[in-house]
This record gives C-alpha cells, structure tokens and sequence, in this order.
C-alpha cells in the first residue's frame, strides 16, 4: 500500500481521533495519505486535505457510518479502489471494523490481498439515466417520487422497453440487492444477499391492488415515465439529482463499476442482519 485517502463523517464527534490515528499510522509505514479539502477542514485537519481524487489512493478509508461509505463510493466515480469502513455510528450494513482495530486493520490490508488476510466484496450498482443522459451511479438505490407531499405522482414502468403498467404512488423505487435493505425494505420489499446481481423495482405507498415488489434478472432494463403534471424528483442513494416533469423518463440499469468492500472476517451479511432485527438462534 503506498496511498490512502481519507473519508469521515463531519459530525462524530471521535471522527478527528480516529482520523489523526489513521495519519500517524500511513506516516510511520511511508504511506501518502490525503482527505478531500471539505473533510479535512470540518475535522480541523486542513494541513492533509487535498483536491486530489480519492480514485488515485490504493485504499479509500471511510470513517462514519452507512452514510459516509455511500458518499465514499460517490467520490470514487465508478474507480475499482477498495473501500474499508470503520464503524463511528450504529451498527452498520457496509462498514467493516469497529475503532479499537483500525490499527489492526490497516496492518492487514497493507499486508496485500495474496496474504489471506483480507478478500473484496464486490456490490452492484446502477447506471442511471435522464431522457437518454448520464446522470450518476447508485449502490443502493434510484427513486422516482413525488415531488409535492400531499399526492401521488403517475409513473409508467417498463422492462426493456415493454410497457408493464401504470403505477399511482408515491414513487417507484429501482434497488440494487445492497440496497434490498434500506428504502425498498421500509416499503415491504424482500431482502436479497448481496452476493446477487438482480434490480428489485419497489413502489411506495402505491394507490392500486398491486403493490408487489418485482425481482428482475441483471440483464433487464427498467424504465420509469413521469406521466400526467405532477412533478416527480429523482434521488440516487438519498441525494436528489434531477427534477421531472410530464414525459420524462428515467432509465436504470446495472452498471459494470462496481462497489468493492474490504473484508476481514468473511461473510458477515447475515450476522448484520440477525443483529439488526434482533434474531435469536434456536
């Protein structure tokens, strides 16, 4: 490992600490290490921050939670660069290790990957288009919804380019199998293993007897049309991105980026989620 950049959480208040142990430990290894100028000035750390792109370290390191590993992923752009989250919040679907091994954790990914000490895993995402044009990557989910509370918004889905049906909701949600477990979960959809690559298309609070969640195939595209003159908003992992009018249409497909997590301890998706839903063995 010859580089990191450092990504935190501008709010925990013990994001400084850990960050300050991550500079000492990349200065005693002759290991370059940046923070994006935003985050090193919210930490009080301007002396390291640098407009250098988190795509050009070896390992992008990720202090917070869920949260600051999705913002993480955003500013690696598509980049194939491992990303380790160390756990500063609740207990977390995407971080890895908890701050007493931060050390510890760095120690085994400077290790290499041909050590056995540490494997990637590798997430799906999605390309996601507006009338034909580029607009970003999510790793959990893109969603059409209404942009004025009080109604519904009329969209029109399509799988690869068949009308499927008109839906009267709150908005239409696209996940990927990471994000099986954040807004489509809250709106009864399944959970899916990650280790999947499908697109699970999620309406919310739909206005008609079908309000089931479809489990499409990797190779399929989903289209969503804005129809009628409610005005609709698309949001890509929380973030609003583009509002849309009557006619406009949002097309979502699996992307061949990747997001890739550095993990020490295996498969550790199931244990999350027994934690997390309280799950006792039998």
């Amino acid at each position: 490992m010859r580089s990191l950049a450092l990504v935190a959480h501008h709010e925990r208040v013990t994001a400084r600490e850990h960050a300050l142990v991550a500079q000492r430990w990349c200065a005693e290894h002759e290991v370059a290490f940046w923070m994006p100028p935003d985050d090193a000035g919210a930490l009080d750390m301007a002396g390291v921050g640098a407009p250098r792109p988190v795509a050009e370290a070896d390992v992008v390191l990720s202090l917070g939670g869920d949260g600051t590993m999705l913002r993480s992923v955003r500013l690696l752009e598509g980049a194939a660069v491992p990303l380790l989250g160390v756990n500063l919040g609740s207990l977390g679907y995407l971080t890895e290790v908890e701050p007493d091994h931060l050390e510890d954790a760095l120690a085994k990914f400077a290790a290499g990957a041909t050590s056995g000490k540490w494997t990637l895993d590798e997430r799906m995402m999605l390309d996601v288009a507006v009338n034909g044009r580029r607009v970003g990557r999510a790793l959990n989910e893109a969603v059409v919804e209404k942009a004025e509370s009080g109604h519904t918004v009329r969209l029109l889905a399509r799988i690869d380019g068949e009308p499927f049906t008109y839906y009267a909701a709150d908005g239409l949600i696209v996940a990927t199998p990471t994000g099986s477990t954040a807004y489509s979960l809250s709106a009864r959809g399944p959970i899916v293993s990650p280790r999947h690559r499908a697109m699970l298309l999620t309406p919310v609070s739909p206005h008609m007897l079908f309000d089931r969640t479809l489990v499409l195939d990797p190779s399929e595209v989903i289209e969503i049309e804005v129809t009628g003159h409610r005005l609709a908003e698309l949001t890509l992992d929380g973030q609003a991105t583009v509002s849309l009018d009557d006619g406009d249409v949002v097309r979502c497909e699996p992307s061949d980026a990747t997001a890739n997590f550095v993990r020490f301890d295996g498969e550790r998706y199931h244990q999350i989620l027994k934690a997390k839903f309280g799950l006792a063995d039998r």
